[in-house]
């Protein structure tokens, strides 16, 4: 990981297969939380970034993708904050509009080639997923088995336009052709600046030109390219998905009709003439053939060339032929945009969303999203030289607020009893919240801490269900163990909590699923529970959504209702929640309680105007 700050080495090791570990020496753990949060907390500790899973890569780096201003580039040669073009939902269709880069990486996979009817390649990854007639769909999966997953198959159809076309070579006839298109015979030079600029170079670079320059008696098809650029940059037009060229003379009307021809372009010539007895050129075929012009003449007014909320509907011949494995492990790149999508080579491609630099674990969407764990291995020490500081004033401590402190990584690397023995020797109450079962290791010792300061624990159960388990919180343990776990804590006299979240509306949320849960963790002893809805920020949301078009259908419009647009459920579907939940709650005499770590006497009138956020599991 070239550039991490304090990096001492990367690791891998064969109990953990697929995984690097990179150990940083961190300058510091204590991360202050933003001044207007209203978490009832004000420091945090996280010892790793990322989590103990398979990261899944996509495309090959020699694949086009389409560019916010109309252009194409390779997959490899994307940066972080370049704009590209992803899409968005709205009613019925999904709309282009312009996205940013917000992370590029690459690795090595084993690389499966995807064949459409156009003709189309795509080399990618089998868990690389493309959008189809039917939803998302991985290069490959099975039908059953723990590899089960939607895939694609002979006959489905991607979304999308189309294979993008070549762009022309930068050749003197190309440079000609387009002087011609911009001069359209006359010696006036007009259009954009990017077109004014270009005329420049031309006029004055490698080839040297000049105007007027001469038409050729038998055009090139790099000629033609380049009159129909330079023609486009001069008066062209592209509004309300209508491609013009207008103001053409006879003379330039001939060729570029001809030029038009000779690529396979439907035009018409419309009947209104414009001054001088110039025609209008208008040309045919739709969003796919439009991009198909741009790409294959490459105007320089890209500003001209935008196609922001146009709908995804093409006549493309996108359908799947074949998916076969090219028997080669092949550098593959990945990104991360905002829309979570992009458009690569002419179809819409999924992103790998969760990968944004490692700000969040999301276990519970179900996303294995990263294999390389950053691991500050000189927590403990940091964290001793902090807290002695004079200007520590001993304010609780909050653990699991953004990634699992005993993730299975915690089982190799022994960075929580140092952390634990740390805070307690330097007075500070501290919190932790986990689904990880490797927590049972350090029980003697939070039970002898927890005489000096105030500690709670907090358990992440939120359902019973072992196959929706293994959907949802792939790489969890099961939630018998993590309740036996609760029950061990309680046994030992530590104050543990069970946190119902997130609740599943029409899957996990019935009464009956509801009482059995509480019936468990009144069984483990747990001293309170709090219970949350499914929080679904963007990234997880995209995922969830299609995996509940997928698998559950009838439930859509119920999502639809309760969430909308927000990341939260709806005030009314909170409060029918909270209906059902409390005489559950009562009647296995559990209370309620929110995820706060110990606070002292001090700040307790403080955070009683903290409002109802809670920690996010989702």
């Amino acid at each position: 990981m070239p550039g991490l700050p304090g990096l001492v080495r990367s690791v891998r090791t064969p109990e953990f297969a697929g995984v690097v570990f990179h150990e940083v020496l961190a300058k510091s753990v204590l991360n202050r939380m933003p001044e207007n949060s209203s978490m009832p907390f004000r420091w945090t500790i996280n010892p790793y970034r990322g989590c103990t899973h398979a990261c899944s890569y996509c495309l090959h780096g020699d694949t086009p993708v389409l560019m916010a201003d109309g252009t194409t580039k390779p997959m490899a040669e994307l940066r972080v904050g370049d704009r590209v073009y992803g899409t968005e939902r709205r009613g019925s269709y999904r709309h282009y509009v312009p996205t940013e880069v917000l992370d590029h990486w690459s690795t090595v996979k084993p690389a499966y080639r995807v064949t459409l009817v156009d003709g189309t390649q795509l080399i990618a990854s089998g868990e690389h997923r493309f959008l189809t007639e039917r939803g998302w769909k991985h290069v490959t999966g099975e039908v059953s088995g723990p590899s089960r997953r939607p895939h694609l198959t002979a006959g489905n159809k991607l979304m999308g336009t189309g294979r993008f076309a070549l762009p022309p070579k930068d050749t003197a006839d190309y440079r000609r052709g387009y002087l011609s298109g911009i001069a359209r015979g006359d010696g006036t030079v007009t259009g954009s600046e990017r077109a004014a600029a270009r005329v420049a170079e031309y006029l004055t670079g490698d080839f040297a030109l000049t105007l007027p320059v001469e038409w050729p008696r038998t055009p090139t098809d790099e000629w033609r390219k380049g009159l129909l650029a330079g023609a486009f940059d001069a008066d062209g037009t592209f509004s309300h998905r209508i491609l013009r060229l207008p103001n053409l003379g006879d003379r330039a009307l001939t060729a570029v009709t001809e030029a038009l021809e000779a690529f396979g372009f439907s035009y018409a010539i419309e009947s209104r003439r414009a001054a001088g007895g110039k025609s209008c050129v208008r040309i045919d075929g739709g969003l796919a053939e439009h991009l198909r012009l741009f790409h294959t003449t490459d105007p320089a007014a890209t500003e001209k060339r935008a196609i922001d909320d146009a709908a995804i509907k093409s006549g493309a011949q996108l359908g799947v032929v074949s998916i076969e494995p090219l028997g080669l492990d092949l550098p593959l790149f990945d990104i991360t945009t905002g829309t979570g999508d992009f458009i690569a080579n002419g179809v819409v491609s999924h992103n790998c969303f969760a990968r944004n630099s490692h700000k969040y674990l999301d276990l519970d969407a179900g996303h294995d999203f990263d294999s390389q764990i950053v691991v500050k291995v000189n927590a403990p020490q940091v964290l001793t030289r902090q807290l002695a500081s004079p200007r520590w004033d001993r304010s609780p401590v909050a653990m699991g607020t953004n990634t699992d402190p005993y993730q299975r990584a915690e089982g190799r690397y022994r960075l929580m009893p140092g952390i634990i023995g740390t805070l307690a020797k330097h007075g500070t109450p501290f919190s932790i919240l986990t689904k990880g079962t490797l927590l049972n290791r350090d029980i003697p010792l939070l039970r002898a801490v927890s005489a000096d300061v105030p500690v709670w624990l907090g358990v992440s159960v939120a359902l019973l269900d072992r196959e929706l388990q293994r959907v949802l919180e792939p790489g969890t343990a099961s939630p018998q163990a993590r309740l036996e776990m609760v029950r061990r804590l309680n046994d030992a006299g530590l104050s543990c909590g069970v946190a119902v979240a997130p609740v599943l509306p029409g899957l996990t949320d019935s009464v009956e699923q509801l009482d059995a849960l509480f019936s468990g963790i009144a069984a483990a002893g747990a001293t309170s529970v709090m219970v949350t809805a499914l929080h679904v920020r963007p990234g997880a949301r995209e995922w969830f959504a299609a995996w509940l078009a997928r698998e559950h259908p009838e439930l859509v419009p119920l999502y639809r209702r309760v969430y909308g647009v927000s990341s939260y459920a709806s005030a009314g579907y909170r409060a029918e929640l909270s209906a059902r939940v409390a005489p559950l709650l009562r009647r296995h005499a559990l209370s309620t309680s929110r995820f706060d770590p110990p606070i002292p006497a001090q700040r307790t009138a403080e955070t009683q105007n903290a409002g109802d956020t809670q920690l996010t599991l989702l």
